[in-house]
Order: C-alpha cells, then sequence, then structure tokens
C-alpha cells in the first residue's frame, strides 16, 4: 500500500480516518487525534506530500481508491468516520462516490468543488515563474498566516513545501481546480456534514451548496468569523462540533445553516 500513515488512539473501536489539505500533511490533525483518542484515528499522508515518499504521482481519483482500499481493510467491519480538509475533502466526496456504502459518517471541510478552466490553464506557467517564491520564508510566512499555521508548526511546514518539486506543485493545484461532483456522489449512503468559513471566497460558499444539494444525506454549515482553516483556528470548537454531531445528531448554536 503506498500510503504513510499513523495510527493512534483505541484500536477496538470505530475508525476515524483524517484526510489533510494540499500543501501540509498529517501534522495538521496534531489537535484532533489527541481528542479523539477513545477512536481508533488514522491520519495519512497523501501522495506527494509529507513524508510520503513512494512514487505515485498525486491524484484525486488515485488517492481515493488506494484510502478505500487501505480503510476497508483496517476497519474489517468497523464504523468508519471519515473528515477531510480543503484537498482531503475533495478526496473524501471521491471516495464517497466510488464506495457508497463504505463510509459511515463524512465530514467535508472547505471543498472546492466548481472548476475553473482558465485558472488551471494558468497553474503551470505561474508556478515556473514563482516556484522560487515557494522557498522564501517570508512568503510562507503568508501563506502559513492564510492557512492559520501558528509559530509551532511553522518550521514542518516550511521544510515540506520547500522540498515539493514544482511538478508536483503544478498536479496537486491542477487536480484541485478542476474537481467536481461526480453523479454517484448522491448515493453515498453515508451520514455527510459539510462545512465552509464565513470567510472563505464566494466559489467556497457557492461549492459547500452544491455539495449538499447533490445528496439528501447532508447537512451543511458555515461557520462564522473564520476563512480557510477552522480545525486549525478552533480545534477545540471543531473537535467538539464533530463529536457532538457524530454522537447526538446536534451542532452548534451559532452556525449557519445552508439551505
Amino acid at each position: 500500500m503506498c500510503l504513510r500513515y499513523q495510527e493512534y488512539g483505541d484500536k477496538n473501536a470505530s475508525l476515524m480516518v483524517f484526510l489533510h489539505g494540499g500543501g501540509v500533511s498529517s501534522w495538521m490533525w496534531d489537535k484532533q487525534t489527541p481528542y479523539f483518542s477513545h477512536y481508533h484515528c488514522l491520519t495519512i499522508d497523501l501522495p506527494e506530500h509529507g513524508e510520503n515518499d513512494c512514487e505515485l504521482n498525486f491524484s484525486i481519483q488515485t488517492s481515493a481508491e488506494k484510502i478505500n482500499d487501505l480503510i476497508e481493510k483496517i476497519a474489517n467491519g468497523k464504523k468508519i468516520i471519515v473528515i477531510g480538509f480543503s484537498l482531503g475533502a475533495q478526496v473524501t466526496i471521491q471516495m464517497l462516490s466510488m464506495k457508497p456504502n463504505l463510509i459511515h459518517y463524512a465530514v467535508i471541510n472547505s471543498a472546492l468543488v466548481r472548476p475553473n478552466s482558465f485558472v488551471k490553464r494558468m497553474i503551470k506557467p505561474t508556478i515556473k515563474l514563482t516556484f522560487p517564491l515557494v522557498r522564501n520564508q517570508s512568503f510562507a510566512k503568508l501563506q502559513a498566516k492564510a492557512l492559520y499555521i501558528d509559530k509551532e508548526y511553522f518550521a514542518t511546514y516550511y521544510k515540506e513545501i520547500s522540498q515539493m518539486k514544482s511538478d508536483a506543485l503544478v498536479r496537486i493545484l491542477e487536480e484541485n481546480m478542476s474537481f467536481e461532483i461526480t453523479e454517484n456522489f448522491k448515493k453515498a449512503k453515508s451520514k455527510i456534514l459539510v462545512s465552509v468559513g464565513e470567510r472563505e471566497k464566494a466559489v467556497m460558499k457557492k461549492s459547500a451548496t452544491d455539495i449538499v444539494l447533490n445528496n439528501s444525506n447532508c447537512t451543511g454549515i458555515i461557520i462564522r468569523d473564520v476563512g480557510h482553516g477552522v480545525s486549525l483556528l478552533y480545534p477545540t470548537f471543531f473537535n467538539q462540533m464533530i463529536e457532538k454531531w457524530i454522537q447526538e445528531d446536534a451542532l452548534p448554536q451559532d452556525v449557519i445553516p445552508i439551505k
């Protein structure tokens, strides 16, 4: 299995899988795995991210296929919960589409599902011109700030992003900008929570609405006063929200429902 993953918590409990965003890796869930220690937690480094050193090129389709196979094997009949952020949320949507009966609960946080062909065409020439900036620490600090990556994790973020090759970055961005909901997503039987930050771009909020409209099992919410990265900015709020939703089918009162 060409994926690097880590296991935490109670291996006899339900399986809780965390899928990170683009340009980061499993460390982004360091504030989640201790909280959910009563679950069997699994954090996965997506291809061409973090410590994943296999030769597999990143794609959403391939990642979804391999993660489905992995969690099916590890869960061995247990309840499965998948929590995905950004790029990881796109992978989660693809996983649900490919195996509609595998996952019991899914959290789709900040997933882009509105392709932009113009931006996609511009990725390769833009990266070719600007790639040296990736290794510029001042530029990296600006990127980290936008993702709510604090001083505790900046060194790790900077190390990983500096090691990423330009062709890998192009692949990841092109996959991100071309992803759209497949027809099979509506067949997913999972209970699905779709969330987006109030301060995210309009296209992200429209994407969240699209996801909700494409599966009747979805509940959609806008989280107030946050941009792209609620689990990093407000980990306690995020953890408690997920746990209450799974255990009690309840959500915080101050979120905005997506109708």
